[in-house]
């Protein structure tokens, strides 16, 4: 532990931290809240819910490099400004569209979410040496884990004991707020020695093999992820036990909270191919333990406890090799990578859901998010660990 210790003596450190947290709480309730209210509200199916998701994931996968570029040319601030009143705007307006309009409008909307991943990466990048950025990262990733344990639970809490309405409002005034105390600390970006001068350079210069193949493997590990998160709503849904769902979301999230912070506190710790393996295969029998619901929950413990290590671990490699100049529009193609696997685990295991069993959709989640990422650990083992590419 005193690895943490060390990272949030850091200048800046522990204020990025809190506010990043409290910025994702209102992304890490979206799927599971527009998937009660299309479900729900709009009397659609999970394959209707998941292609709202979908829509909402590619339309930021697109917008999110873009979104990088201008962090990396105008700053932190404009950005901020423009993406949280879009994102407030979209949500607090949701309740009422139709389910068509719902899916035409969530592919713009998602384009100018606010990348909140993207700048606490950025960020934590600028704070901290490389020699203590795993900690720092699995601390980020154990911090994410939280969110998740307090956004989904009251995304859901606020949809059954209210209404679907009041959710995505309170989804909407979570933006908001995020994106103004972000704006007034105004965290920084890169540190005072990073080159921001001359020409930027061509993508195909810092677009390497290694880098392609992290991104490749982000693109499984979310897909696996987003269908996990699916399928066991459905599970829990179709036994009765949808009320347990913020519980057994809250033991998937200390599982992985904890293996986040065993990964950043050892000396050495499993790599990023075994670690994505382990997180797709765990996952395929959960489906068998469904019911009853404390049941399901402990047969999610294991791939969830690799689940805040392999996200680290891709943050991590980012980071190494992407150049100071172009950190933005890196961290945002990461982004990109992580939103498709959000975008493609949505539908494809909600129509395994909606045409088989909630089981089925385990089984999908694992073996499509290995199938996804297969090209990048291909790629991992056959190039081993890359070396840095030099910041221009």
């Amino acid at each position: 532990m005193l690895s943490y210790r060390r990272v949030l003596r850091l200048p800046g450190v522990r204020v990025i931290l809190l506010l990043t947290w409290l910025a994702r709480l209102p992304p890490t309730a979206m799927g599971v809240t527009l998937t009660l209210h299309v479900v729900t509200d709009l009397g659609r199916g999970y394959g209707a819910a998941g292609l709202v998701g979908t829509a909402t994931m590619l339309g930021s996968a697109l917008g999110a490099p873009l979104i990088g570029r201008l962090i990396d040319r105008y700053g932190l601030r404009p950005v901020l400004a423009l993406c949280g009143v879009a994102s407030t705007a979209f949500w607090i307006g949701a309740p009422w569209l139709p389910y068509p309009v719902l899916v035409t409008i969530a592919l713009p909307a998602g384009m100018l979410v606010v990348p909140v991943g993207s700048i606490s990466r950025q960020v934590l990048t600028t704070l901290v040496p490389p020699e203590q950025r795993r900690s720092a990262y699995s601390l980020e990733s154990v911090l994410t884990e939280a969110s998740f344990m307090v956004g989904p639970a009251a995304g859901i809490a606020i949809s059954t004991q209210f209404s679907g309405t009041a959710a995505l409002l309170a989804i909407g005034a979570g933006f908001a707020v995020g994106s103004f105390l972000l704006y007034w600390h105004n965290p920084p970006i890169r540190t005072r020695t990073e080159a921001v001068t001359g020409e930027r350079p061509a993508m195909r210069e810092w677009l390497t093999r290694p880098l392609a193949a992290t991104l490749c493997t982000a693109t499984g590990a979310l897909f696996c992820l987003a269908g996990t998160e699916l399928a066991t709503l459905a599970a829990l849904r179709a036994t009765g036990d949808v009320s347990w769902t913020g519980p057994v979301i809250v033991a998937m999230c200390v599982a992985s909270a904890v293996g986040g912070i065993v990964h950043g506190a050892v000396r050495r710790s499993l790599s990023l191919t075994p670690l994505l393996i382990l997180l797709t295969l765990l996952v395929i029998p959960a489906g068998l333990f469904a019911q009853p619901w404390w049941l399901l929950a402990i047969a999610l413990i294991p791939t969830n406890v690799a689940c805040a290590p392999t996200l680290a671990s891709i943050t991590e490699e980012v980071g190494r090799l992407a150049p100071a100049r172009v950190r933005g529009e890196a961290m945002g193609l990461l982004d990109s990578s992580t939103r498709l696997g959000l975008a493609l685990g949505s539908p494809v295991v909600g129509f395994a859901i909606d045409h088989a069993s909630a089981a089925w959709g385990f089984a999908a989640a694992g073996i499509g998010g290995l199938g996804i990422a297969s090209a990048g650990l291909a790629l991992r083992l056959r190039m081993g660990l890359a070396k840095p590419v030099p910041a221009p």
